[in-house]
């Protein structure tokens, strides 16, 4: 029985109640006029009584002038002889006797009520968690064939992942297979990796594929107010996957119940570790859960216990990366599938123009695409769209409706075209693809660099580079117009950001040594250390400082020298910016390319008398 008619039922109920109970309460204003016995017995001996109706204990009647009254009368043997003395008619009735549905209304309705009430509070108590008195409960959902359609066929950029769980999925199929050589199935799988790679997809895909049934939760539903909730539901859970095994049951974000133990201080948060303790013994302990298999997907496996981790509970941790080229191809073809594309469309050159783009970010850049191609009112979508969308998606909204100032405007077009000069001028940095002054997001502009391939690891030379790069804007605006802004504030912390970590944590300085300054911040209630510890010394910490800084000036440095040397083309390309407002990768090659070769013509003049003209 679906909600609606249990719904429709209980106000049924509740309908007829109230009906009963105004039939019972509401009684009709009796007519009668009561009068006192000795009363009615003058007046029998008067003859002024027509005719009685006797009813038990009642006694109503008719005066001779047609007024109706109403007596009770004692157990008096001598009044039938009266009033059939004077003439008088008697009728007997059986007397009133209540139904034994008003007398159990009258009697139990208050208890009713009051239990009704309790179990209403309990309800809420639950905070919408199923049915009163349901607490223990695990609030699992069990996967119908109807309701989840996808399949392998809609993963794609994660071909390891999916043949890790394809063989799980075999295994469930045909076990002897397995067996005959001695295997056994894997009691559980851990899905890690960064929000937005395909790690929930990839569950619904076995669900989608198994032939068993699937049961779906969420890591906070063991998560109660009451105390011992969570751990009764971790046994519910495994109970029900017992009952139908072979299963498997998905536990989604599992750091909601598995984090580290002993990070309550001092047991503040005993509940959670409760509910881990019996996650414990129920994926291996002495009661064996054969035919049951927990596949679990996090974000955070930093966090999380190292007994949950183990073999024999999670005997594969299935890493879930963010997809490279050939990844994003695949991805960007599942999720076009259905999306009518133009001729000029060429997946793959989207998926070179997307790089560090997750699963969920590129559904959400085509998305976005088709979104902006049937605003326009097209019948298919473009490269044009696609284009939109990535800027969109990379850099923001264009706030075009935003009011800047001409001076605000020169200053960001100068500072824009000192990043993509400098990263034009210095050897192996990633080729520029856009700038932009309009403000986008929360920037006022910006230049856009897309990397050629994949890169895992970066050269010291590199990160020298886009040190420079970063500090391009800054003295772009210091050589052109003679001052300094907030607009570098976030260059300026991202350089200082990056220096610190070549010197502290990758050992690229020759000053400090391949050495590593300063353990990484635990936060806190991970259940590690709470304190940082300092691992060097007061005058270690000022040579940091020190090479740091030296970095920082150096690239600072560099990027003045090479904008000085190239002002005319610093000058024409932030006028161009500030013309068409907009630079493709191609437009700034051109404008770059045309100034080298008036410089190498000799047409230039010295860059220095021109700043300092």
């Amino acid at each position: 029985m679906n909600q609606f008619y249990k719904n429709l039922a209980l106000w049924l109920v509740i309908g007829l109640i109230m009906i009963a109970l105004f039939n019972i309460f509401n009684k009709p204003h009796s007519p009668y006029k009561d009068i006192i016995y000795s009363d009615f017995v003058n007046a029998v001996e008067k003859g002024e009584v027509s005719e009685v109706s006797i009813q038990g204990d009642t006694i109503t009647g008719k005066l001779s002038d047609d007024k109706i009254f109403r007596t009770l009368t004692p157990k008096d043997t001598d009044l039938i002889k009266i009033l059939r003395e004077k003439g008088v008619k008697i009728s007997v009735a059986h007397p009133d006797q209540d139904s034994w549905l008003t007398n159990l209304l009258v009697s139990w309705f208050p208890m009713i009520l009051l239990l009704g009430i309790w179990l209403f509070f309990m309800r809420q108590m639950q905070m919408g968690g199923g049915k009163a008195l349901s607490f223990g409960k695990a609030k699992v959902r069990l996967l119908s064939d109807k309701k989840n359609n996808a399949t392998f066929k809609n993963v794609a950029g994660i071909d390891e992942a999916k043949e890790e769980l394809k063989e799980i999925i075999d295994f469930l199929k045909d076990p002897q297979k397995f067996q005959k050589l001695g295997g056994r199935i894997p009691k559980g799988v851990l899905l890690m990796g960064p929000p937005g790679t395909g790690k929930t997809l990839l569950a619904r895909a076995i669900a989608g594929e198994a032939e068993v049934p699937f049961f779906s939760m969420s890591g906070s539903d063991f998560v109660e107010m009451f105390v011992g909730v969570g751990a009764s539901r971790v046994r519910d859970l495994f109970e029900q996957g017992k009952k139908n095994a072979p299963c498997i049951i998905f536990i989604d974000e599992i750091d909601a119940v598995g984090r580290h133990r002993g990070a309550g201080l001092g047991g503040g948060h005993d509940e959670r570790e409760q509910t881990l303790n019996q996650l414990l013994v129920e994926m291996d302990g002495f009661e064996s859960n054969e035919g049951v298999i927990l596949i679990a997907a996090t974000n955070r496996p930093d966090v999380l216990d190292p007994a949950l981790m183990r073999p024999g509970r999670f005997d594969r941790q299935v890493v879930v990366p963010r997809p490279d080229i050939r990844g994003r191809d695949g991805i960007l073809k599942v999720h076009t599938t259905n999306i009518p594309l133009s001729d000029d469309v060429k997946i793959e050159v989207l998926a070179r123009g997307t790089p560090g783009f997750s699963g969920a970010d590129l559904s959400n850049l085509v998305n976005e695409a088709a979104l902006l191609a049937a605003r326009k009112g097209k019948d298919k979508v473009d490269m044009k769209d696609f284009e939109y969308a990535k800027d969109k998606v990379m850099m923001g909204v264009e706030r075009r409706s935003m009011i800047i100032s001409e001076t605000e405007k020169k200053n960001t077009a100068y500072h824009e075209a000192g990043h993509a000069i400098v990263a034009k001028l210095l050897p192996g940095t990633d080729p520029i693809h856009k700038v932009t002054i309009i403000p986008r997001g929360r920037a006022l502009g910006l230049t856009q660099q897309l990397p050629i391939d994949e890169k895992h690891t970066y050269p010291k030379e590199y990160l020298l580079n886009n040190l420079t790069i970063l500090m391009g804007g800054r003295t772009a605006e210091e050589i052109a117009l003679n001052h300094q802004t907030t607009g570098a504030g976030n260059d300026i912390e991202r350089v200082t950001e990056l220096a610190r970590k070549m010197v502290c944590e990758w050992g690229m300085s020759e000053k400090m040594g391949p050495l590593a300054y300063g353990q990484k911040e635990e936060q806190i209630f991970l259940g590690r250390e709470i304190t940082q510890h300092k691992d060097y010394s007061e005058h270690t910490a000022i040579e940091i400082d020190m090479e740091v800084k030296r970095l920082v000036m150096e690239s600072y440095e560099k990027a003045k020298r090479l904008l000085l040397e190239h002002f005319d083309i610093l000058t024409n390309m932030a006028n161009t910016l500030l013309e068409k407002e907009v630079l493709e990768g191609h437009e700034i090659d051109a404008i770059v390319n045309e100034g080298l070769a008036k410089k190498a013509g000799g047409v230039t003049a010295d860059k220095t008398e021109n700043v300092a003209a």
